[in-house]
């Protein structure tokens, strides 16, 4: 059975470094009650750093992992939503703002104002993924979420957008297009990833979200319900495992075993009696190597501090500082690793927790962990997610650009001013 629009069906495919993920849902009453039909997953070997390497393997895992999905849903899809995580997506923030004279705020001026704001990103030759409206300004009151209906002189919004190469893209577009899938639309991870593990009130306060991906680490910021800043880190779990396996001489599948099984962020005294197993390239004969679980544990600790680092250096970058909306939720793969959230929060200073996808009746346990939460994000996404200003295509009217400082510091002083 072919998928058509009578049937409500919702698919959805994540295209990592690491892996290769398909998701087929139902929404029966088209009200955003999703439940999950079938799954499908598959070794992702063309994908470095995100970015597609070999084509010809990487269609042949998407077509492998979609044809897991539709057997185990019963039905055939011919469309989905795709989500790109490549490090090189970045964030900008473009504010501008109308003269009303006073005059009751109308949708035809929220309109020609969002039209305006799309008119006036400069894409510096990347290709725009996103444009969102974000938050309101009214005669110089900052925060306003819903303008809709109120008297001002002034009205001015701030658009997020989010940008990237265009050859990444358009080599990510052509592989599901040649896996005969239709593209629906192309989503940046960190913004399907919020749909997954924030709550409504986390993105209404304040939070930083952390992808740890196999090749690239995603920071991105929320605030006023809204994606408000995004950095991108070239390094991920995968590092972590390249590492192990140069420091113990171990094969790389045999290294991302023990990083699996054996290790962990945070060390113990039993650590250093602990033993564990090791299959040298050098040798496979005879017995094999053995290495303490402290060894592995300082060599996972390493790494870690270096990423963290990184990850500091980016949230104060973006503005994360002070004391409102201090927490950050780490996902992803990378987010799997035991005690990581411990170590993080002794290392960034910040309220820490793992954050998993919710929300979908039906999901597998194998798939409800941190690594597949930008999965399910792109089953929220296409049914909830906000309206894309690319699609209008109307031209604005009495508007100028304004000078502003980081969207983020825009937010806190409204939240003060409040509160």
């Amino acid at each position: 059975m072919a998928q058509g629009k009578s049937d409500n069906l919702v698919a959805v495919l994540d295209i990592g470094s690491s892996k290769i993920c398909a998701m087929i849902l139902r929404d029966p009453e088209g009200g955003g009650d999703l439940q999950v039909l079938g799954t499908g997953q598959r070794e992702s070997r063309g994908v470095r750093r995100g970015y597609i390497a070999d084509m010809e393997a990487t269609e042949a895992a998407i077509r492998a992992a979609v044809e897991q999905a539709e057997r185990l849903a019963g039905t055939n899809i011919e469309s989905a939503w795709v989500g790109f995580s490549a490090g090189g997506l970045v964030s900008k923030v473009t504010t501008i703002e109308a003269d009303l004279g006073g005059y009751r705020i109308e949708e035809a001026h929220i309109r020609d104002l969002h039209l305006a704001g799309l008119e006036s990103i400069d894409p510096e030759g990347m290709e725009l993924l996103h444009a969102h409206p974000t938050l309101y300004t009214l005669d110089g009151l900052t925060g306003v979420k819903n303008p809709l209906g109120l008297h001002a002189d002034q009205l001015g919004v701030d658009i997020h957008a989010v940008l990237t190469e265009r050859s990444p893209m358009r080599n990510l577009d052509l592989c599901v297009r040649s896996a005969y899938l239709t593209v629906d639309g192309i989503v940046a991870s960190p913004v399907a990833t919020g749909h997954a593990c924030l709550s409504d009130e986390e993105r209404e306060l304040g939070v930083a979200l952390v992808e740890l991906g196999a090749g690239v680490t995603n920071v991105s910021l929320f605030a006023g319900g809204m994606l408000v800043g995004l950095s991108s880190i070239p390094t991920g779990a995968s590092d972590l495992t390249d590492a192990i396996a140069a420091e113990f001489g171990m094969r790389r599948a045999q290294a991302e075993r023990v990083k699996c099984f054996h290790g962990s962020a945070t060390t113990s005294p039993r650590d250093n009696h602990e033993m564990i197993d090791v299959s040298s390239l050098a040798d496979d004969a005879g017995e094999s190597p053995r290495i303490t679980r402290a060894q592995l544990i300082a060599v996972v600790r390493q790494q870690l501090e270096t990423l963290m680092a990184d990850i500091g250096k980016s949230l104060d970058t973006l503005g994360f500082t002070g004391p409102v909306g201090r927490q950050v939720v780490l996902t992803g793969g990378g987010a799997e690793m035991k005690g990581i959230a411990d170590f993080a929060q002794g290392v960034l200073g910040r309220t820490v927790r793992i954050g998993r996808p919710h929300g979908l009746p039906g999901l597998p346990e194998a798939h409800s962990g941190p690594a597949f939460s930008t999965l399910a994000g792109l089953a929220r996404f296409a049914v909830e997610g906000p309206a894309d200003l690319r699609v209008m295509q109307d031209q604005a009217q009495l508007v100028h650009r304004v000078s502003t400082g980081s969207l983020w510091q825009r937010f806190m002083a409204a939240f003060r001013n409040e509160y």
